[in-house]
């Protein structure tokens, strides 16, 4: 069945427009600026976003390409008021996850001893795909931050002088709109770097918060409908034009040790995570990162994922912000 991927491009007057890209071409939405305003009208009309866009395409075809690699393309998802757009996720939730964080926990674990991390991972499982309808384990969960912490493909991630790393994490991440009764509508999946420090987080497992409270971004392309169940793509990381490192990395539940809808249930079981009109954009954890591999980034190193069944890739370059960390100072009234 052909796939449906939803774009947004900003125009030369800086306003927004939607575009629908199935397997033939892509094409305006007409009537529509951004993937909020059609999800909405969706809920509204109880129709489908493939259906809706589908049936408003119009005008000549759009080279997706070309406006990706002239810095047209945003984000697919955004919200008027970034406060009012989440960015969470969950780890530990891929075979193989564990590999690469218990070697950096495993110095605080005596003997034989399993880590939190590695138990963690065997929890999932054992239990993180329950049969009919279930609750399964809860995974690993972190808060990233908000719309402000939203970076467009092919724009630069941000490494703050208070970071001792920037690193790449390829995976995907899941897109919500919640209704006006409070009910969570999963508007599709992007491609997503999830980008973390992971110096901090080696320091201590207890500073995962801190080391997650980064910049993030995600790939042009919404892709609608149901996620493939194997979805095998690579990431990479260009110094000076030439490819520093490269390895693929797998997502899609066949790959995974929890389902995805166990993985909603436990971000979206919370009331305030179900607030009439928010966007949540949900990271589903991943398996590779270039930081296992001895990989140390540097100012100007250029990120790139690329995964069917999406189309286009996600780059984002690195950049160096501000040389030294300030004391931040609070005023007593």
């Amino acid at each position: 069945m052909p796939k449906m991927r939803l774009l947004c491009r900003r125009l030369a007057d800086d306003t927004t427009q939607l575009l629908a890209s199935d397997d033939s071409d892509c094409r305006v939405v007409a009537g529509y600026a951004d993937v909020r305003s059609l999800a909405l009208a969706a809920i509204a009309q109880e129709t489908t976003l493939a259906e809706l866009a589908g049936a408003n395409r119009v005008g000549d075809p759009v080279d997706t390409a070309a406006e990706l690699a002239a810095g047209r393309l945003l984000a697919p998802i955004s919200h008027p008021d970034p406060a009012h757009l989440w960015l969470a996720g969950t780890g530990l939730t891929h075979l193989g996850s564990a590999e690469g964080r218990d070697k950096m926990h495993k110095a605080a674990a005596s003997g034989e001893a399993l880590t939190d991390s590695m138990r963690m991972f065997l929890e999932g499982m054992e239990g993180g795909k329950p049969e009919g309808g279930a609750v399964g384990q809860q995974p690993e969960w972190f808060y990233k931050g908000d719309g402000v912490h939203l970076v467009a493909p092919e724009t630069p991630l941000d490494h703050p002088p208070y970071a001792q790393d920037g690193g790449d994490e390829p995976e995907i991440a899941g897109i919500y709109l919640i209704g006006e009764d409070g009910t969570p509508f999963r508007l599709g999946f992007c491609l997503a770097n999830e980008y973390s420090d992971h110096v901090t987080e080696k320091h201590n497992y207890l500073w995962l918060a801190h080391s997650k409270l980064r910049q993030a971004s995600l790939g042009p392309e919404l892709l609608l409908g149901e996620l493939p169940a194997d979805v095998r793509g690579t990431c990479r990381i260009r110094r000076d034009g030439a490819e520093l490192w490269a390895k693929p990395f797998l997502t899609g539940e066949t790959n995974m040790s929890h389902s995805i809808t166990n993985l909603e249930h436990h971000h979206f079981k919370y009331d305030l995570f179900r607030r009439p009109g928010d966007i949540h954009v949900h990271f589903f954890g991943t398996s590779t990162a270039s930081f296992t591999d001895g990989i140390a980034t540097r100012d100007g190193d250029v990120f790139e994922i690329e995964a069917a069944p999406f189309t286009l890739p996600l780059r984002n370059p690195l950049r160096a912000s501000g040389e030294a960390e300030q004391v931040c100072r609070v005023s007593v009234l």
